[in-house]
Parts: structure tokens; sequence; C-alpha cells
């Protein structure tokens, strides 16, 4: 579609990318990337491309990534069956094997490669690096699934320094060695906290927070952190929605401005929200910000 712009109309999209590229260079953006968007190999080309594009305009990309579906497809193959409670993965030894070498080795290394194909500089690192995302068991009856008690940031602040693009896997480790699996979302929310970051975006596998989750027309743009109660009760926010949210809210709390769960199926999605007016998916901010706190600066 974009070869039917004429020269004219593709130099009018940039000059009006413009105000919102300035509002970004030299700030930082973190990423979460994980679900369909990284199972579908066009997206996942697409998605390396913005994120290529953001740090060559100058913002500082962090790029953290999860692999659920790839982890199944491994156990799939070895014979192991997973297992769930609540949403989190029964890790038990043999299976935090598996996630270790499914995140910081295969999946890491080739998000890796791939922003380097497109014209980027990247690092791969997992939580383990540097001790990273220090962790304590979350609940005895996951096994190997880590709380975050400790974030050491200096080895993402370092490669951003440098000029990289950390791309970050969610795997932790305790003081006494052992290897933990991680929620993706959650890791983002304290990577982002540690790092001050400007934006959160978590892409998905649904267009944002939606009134009625059947019709995507209901997105609701904006959400204020004390509307949350009011639209768990309402039921408006349900089911895997939740821990989304409350990854959100975490975020925010630690001083991220802006958080955004997006579409990751939308090709350029990450583009439009960052560089555009239309944006993309539903944003949180800091409770009911006023029209003027807008307006005087505050993102």
């Amino acid at each position: 579609m974009h070869n039917d712009l004429t020269n004219p109309e593709r130099a009018e999209v940039l000059t009006a990318a413009l105000p919102y590229i300035r509002k970004y260079t030299g700030q930082i953006v973190v990423v979460k990337y994980g679900g369909n968007a990284m199972i579908n190999e066009s997206l996942k080309q697409q998605v390396m491309e913005d994120i290529v594009l953001l740090w060559l305009i100058g913002v500082r990309v962090v790029l953290v990534h999860g692999g659920g579906p790839e982890i199944n497809d491994l156990m799939d193959r070895l014979g192991k069956k997973p297992e769930f409670v609540g949403g989190l993965r029964v890790t038990d030894k043999e299976t935090m094997d598996i996630v270790q070498m499914v995140l910081a080795g295969k999946i890491n290394k080739t998000l890796v490669n791939l922003l380097e194909m497109k014209g980027g500089k990247a690092v791969g690192l997992s939580g383990m690096d540097g001790r990273l995302l220090q962790c304590t068991v979350k609940d005895e009856r996951l096994g190997y699934v880590g709380e975050i008690q400790k974030v050491h940031i200096q080895p993402v602040t370092d490669l951003l320094d440098n000029g990289y693009i950390p791309v970050v896997s969610t795997v932790g480790c305790d003081k006494s060695g052992n290897a933990y699996n991680i929620n993706g979302d959650t890791a983002a929310a304290y990577i982002a906290g540690a790092l001050n970051a400007k934006t959160l975006i978590m892409m998905t596998d649904i267009a944002g927070v939606l009134r009625d989750k059947d019709d995507p027309s209901t997105l609701i743009p904006e959400i204020a952190l004390d509307e949350l109660a009011g639209l768990r009760e309402s039921g408006v926010i349900s089911g895997g929605m939740i821990p989304k949210v409350e990854c959100c809210a975490t975020a925010i709390s630690r001083g991220v401005r802006n958080v955004v769960i997006m579409d990751g199926r939308v090709p350029h999605s990450i583009l439009m929200e960052l560089l555009t007016d239309e944006g993309a998916g539903t944003r949180f901010s800091a409770p009911s910000r006023t029209l003027d706190d807008r307006q005087s600066g505050w993102e």
C-alpha cells in the first residue's frame, strides 16, 4: 500500500511525524514483545523495522521479550506437558532448563540478529546477566517462577549509553544462582520503571481494553489509574486482561509516564502509537491527569 504514495505525500507523512520525533528523541521507550506478533514472520519483520527506525531517530529503545508459544512447542517435542496455575507456568527444574534455552538462547539471539539485519545495533541480555532481575520464589506451587526483588539496571543503561538496542529475555536468578522464569509483562514493567522510561508499550493479541470484549469499536483510548477499580468491578477488565493491567499500574507507580496496551497484530502499530495523532491501543496514565497537565508538558 505504501507504494501508492507520491513523493510529496511521503514528505507530508514525514513532516507530520516531526513533532513526535522531537518529543521522543533521546527518551527511553521499552517495548514488551511476545504472543502472535512474534509467531507471524512478516509481523516480526515489521516490529523489528519499527524498532530500528525509532533507534535511528534517536529514541533509546529497549526490547523485552517473552516466548510462551515457543516454550510450549519445545516442551511438546520433548514430550513434556505444560501446566498452568492462575495463568502462570508451573516450572520444575527440567521446564526451567527449557525456558532458559528458548528465551535466553534461541529467541533472544534470533531477535538480536533480526535487528542487526535491519540496520540496528543490538545486544542480547537475560535477566541473569549482571543480576539484572534478582528474584525469589513467587509461590512454592509454581516451582521456579520468580518474584522480582531487585532490578540492577546498569547492564541495560550501559548498552543504551553505548548506542545499542538492549534485547532482554525474562529469565532471572536468586542470590544462590538458581534460574527463574519471570512473567514477561511484569519484567517489562520493572525494567521500564528502573529506567524511568517515557513510555512502555505492551504488544498483545487484542486491540487494547474494550468496553465490549467482542466489539473492537468499543476500544477505550485512555484510562487513568483511579478508574481501574470501577472497570474491574463492571467486568470490563477481566480474565487475562487483569494481570496485564496490573503490570501497567505497576509500571506507572514505578515512574513510567505512559503505558500503552496495543494490538501487536496490526502492522507498524508501534509507529502509529508514537509518531502519529491517532495512537494505537489503550493508554494508561497516572490518576486523573487534567488537560492542563497534558498541555503544560507533563508528558
